[in-house]
């Protein structure tokens, strides 16, 4: 078992036609295989380069292979790979983002994501219809406004140079004086694939948020809006096994369950231990429930956590809701495949009482911790604090009071 992604591995073309079935037999049959949770855990650890980091995929690959990172803020995406490739350097991340191989724009679930050049062109058009509802609902505060010459105006304004939201705010409100001004900028970034350009993302250096459109970024346009069929495989490969709610939640998307259909013929189909039909490309890694799996800190909405219908793949049920507080999302570790607690991080004299060129790390696990699980997560935090993506010259790792959120 390796962790190369096993997309080339599908057999048939993605998209090829197939006739779809009926919704009816759309149901999991008796003999599909049953996927236990540990199962599905290991299953999707693999394909997340989480059972074992991988020291074969390049940054641009594994962005490519995981279908984006999620980056409302700058670090995730940075820790997200740090505890999936061995020997990750932040500034090789920094580089592909300078040199517009990667790009940070808004596509599923209405999140900021890292992507390659080549997803920000396609993925973008796919999600298109969720950035269209997420519009809807604030066509209240639009009185009058005409969408297509609101983004003709918003794509001018951009393209000549980047802005920010404020400005673009304040170059729309003139002509539509009675708009709310927040739902102009809202359907600017809806109704254009705007990108956040460098410095903003860049590892130690970036700077605030400044849009323009992918296509005048990446120089090159946007592709059509494609089928959806070859992205079902690319998240089978990432996420898999997976229904078709799944999906669905990962993209922020409706009816993808034809697409699902037409490649039935080319998928393995399982259920889970409710009897919901999952699907699988036919190679995928699917490792031992009892494989092990490794200790790992991942940063505040890593997409392990949020990309299936039904995350009790991941987090077990009692601990569903513990990584959030409001609109804050907390860093979690995970100790044998599943959510264990949060973490954080104060580097060069924050709260967390590192002084000035060193770092602290806390680790709050949700329940008490073996003396192995203890040592893991030291280690695994030494290997965090040593490496080039800690500045400290000294650091400290604390281990918390068993916390109730």
């Amino acid at each position: 078992m390796t962790n190369t992604p096993r997309t080339s591995n599908t057999p048939g073309a993605p998209g090829t036609p197939a006739t779809p079935r009926s919704r009816s037999k759309a149901v999991a049959r008796p003999a599909d295989p049953v996927l236990g949770t540990r199962a599905l855990n290991r299953a999707t650890l693999d394909r997340q380069l989480l059972l074992r980091r991988s020291a074969d995929l390049s940054v641009q690959d594994a962005v490519a292979h995981l279908l984006g990172l999620q980056a409302q803020n700058v670090k995730p995406p940075y820790y997200a790979l740090a505890a999936r490739l061995e020997g990750f350097d932040p500034e090789a991340l920094s580089a592909l983002l300078a040199s517009r191989d990667l790009v940070r724009i808004v596509t599923m679930r209405s999140t900021i994501h890292l992507h390659t050049a080549d997803d920000a062109l396609t993925l973008r058009p796919l999600v298109q219809g969720a950035r269209d509802r997420e519009l809807h609902a604030f066509r209240k505060g639009l009185p009058g406004v005409d969408l297509a010459e609101l983004a003709s105006l918003a794509r001018a304004a951009v393209e000549e140079e980047p802005r920010t939201m404020k400005q673009l705010r304040e170059l729309l409100l003139p002509r539509w004086p009675d708009a709310d001004p927040q739902a102009l900028a809202v359907a600017a970034r809806c109704t254009l694939p705007l990108v956040q350009v460098t410095p903003r993302g860049l590892w130690r250096r970036s700077g605030q948020v400044a849009l323009t459109t992918a296509e005048h970024w990446l120089g090159r346009p946007s592709e059509p809006v494609p089928a959806p069929d070859a992205t079902v495989l690319r998240y089978l490969a990432a996420f898999g096994p997976a229904s078709v709610k799944d999906m669905q939640t990962w993209a922020g998307l409706t009816r993808l369950r034809d697409a699902f259909e037409r490649l039935r013929p080319q998928l393995r189909a399982f259920r889970d231990e409710n009897g919901v039909e999952l699907f699988d490309l036919p190679d995928a890694p699917r490792p031992d429930a009892d494989t092990p799996a490794p200790a790992r800190f991942l940063p505040e909405f890593d997409n392990l956590l949020l990309s299936h219908a039904d995350r009790s793949r991941i987090v077990p049920p009692d601990l569903k809701g513990r990584t959030w507080k409001g609109n804050f999302a907390y860093s979690v570790f995970l100790v044998d495949g599943f959510l264990a607690g949060v973490w954080r991080l104060e580097e060069g004299g924050g709260a967390g009482g590192a002084a000035k060129d060193s770092a602290v790390l806390t680790i709050e696990p949700f329940g008490t911790l073996t003396k192995a699980r203890r040592q893991e997560l030291t280690e695994e935090a030494e290997r965090l604090l040593r490496g080039p993506m800690s500045g400290a010259a000294s650091y400290d790792i604390r281990f918390g009071t068993v916390i109730e959120r």
